[in-house]
């Protein structure tokens, strides 16, 4: 199983973050990172992001900017 996020603009379109963190092994995995980084993907342009496992959307979007501001 791999998964991995699906970056996004706003309106859905699909961006790349500076340093793509590529496949993690588990879901645990993939949300940690997140957790850790979502400041600077957001600093990059990045307004919200999908999970997929094996290219199965699991969740999704979900902004990253804080509830005050969407």
């Amino acid at each position: 199983m791999a998964w991995e996020w699906r970056f996004e603009k706003a309106d859905g379109s699909t961006t790349e973050p500076s340093q793509a963190p590529g496949d993690f092994g588990t879901q645990g995995d993939a949300e940690s990172w997140i957790g850790e980084i979502w400041q600077d993907l957001l600093d990059e342009g990045v307004d919200q992001v999908t999970l997929l496992e094996d290219g199965a959307k699991v969740y999704g979007p979900m902004s990253l900017h804080a509830a005050s501001e969407t």
